[in-house]
């Protein structure tokens, strides 16, 4: 896929990879770039420089997604790229001693930011998409989908939840001309990662997000459903599927050392 022409929407696109793909799309020549994220003085921030257009919209609600997806259409035509962006920490804790210990509520803002935003994206543009012939949808996930995030067990869970997701949406769609791309990088240098204290699992060096959106932009234009800015974590899955004992030993071993670290 190519975005020049084209209408592109980008949740969490105040700031981070968010910011950073929205910056890039413009630059390719998209049509019209909409900034869409729950903070709006920094989605107008990114916005009005590339002469894009800019939304609050808590992705958790699906009304605010559907007000999003109506209102671009409306003013600016068919969304040719949906990007579902917007993730959330989910509560980072290598000391916990209980991996279902955490409270409802942080489970339940992940569930909703991580999955159901995702879904409902797909629920009001299916159709949209398929009366007019396709379309596209990236969702930004996180390499924890695919392998985990050591000590975040709602994180890691629910970014999961959102590769199955995906996998569905893809296979569901395909016959409709509806594609779809998973971005799944390890450490970027966001504020979300910043949150985190450094520990034995940053070792494979964190990327900029507009490193990250030039990947973006190669993942689209060849169409593949994983985007892996971190080319590393295709030999970690396959280490993972090789050998499943294995593997959990291995991260098992990565938690020690990270309760070891932070512990002190």
């Amino acid at each position: 896929m190519q975005v020049t022409g084209k209408v592109v929407v980008v949740t969490g696109g105040a700031n981070g990879i968010g910011k950073a793909m929205c910056e890039a799309f413009h630059r390719e020549g998209a049509a019209k770039v909409v900034v869409a994220d729950i903070d709006p003085d920094g989605a107008r921030a990114v916005a009005t420089p590339i002469s894009g257009a800019a939304f609050k919209c808590d992705v958790g609600k699906e009304k605010d997604v559907h007000h999003v997806i109506e209102e671009t259409e409306r003013q600016f035509g068919p969304i040719a790229l949906f990007c579902s962006n917007a993730g959330i920490g989910g509560g980072f804790d290598p000391l916990s001693v209980n991996a279902g210990g955490n409270s409802d509520e942080p489970w339940q803002r992940s569930w909703a930011v991580h999955v159901m935003a995702h879904v409902y994206a797909a629920r009001h543009l299916i159709p949209r998409m398929k009366a007019r012939g396709g379309g596209y949808f990236l969702n930004t996930i996180s390499a924890a989908g695919l392998l985990s995030q050591v000590g975040s067990p709602a994180y890691s869970t629910t970014k999961h939840a959102a590769v199955g997701f995906a996998e569905n949406l893809a296979i569901s769609h395909k016959a409709d001309n509806i594609k779809v791309s998973i971005l799944c990088p390890q450490g970027v240098d966001t504020n979300m990662l910043r949150s985190i204290p450094k520990g034995p699992q940053s070792g494979d060096g964190d990327l900029s997000p507009e490193q990250v959106a030039q990947d973006v932009l190669k993942g689209l234009e060849q169409e593949t459903f994983v985007i892996l800015p971190h080319p590393q974590v295709l030999g970690y899955m396959r280490k993972k599927t090789e050998n499943y004992d294995r593997w959990i030993a291995g991260m098992a071993k990565i938690q020690a050392r990270m309760r070891e670290s932070y512990g002190k």
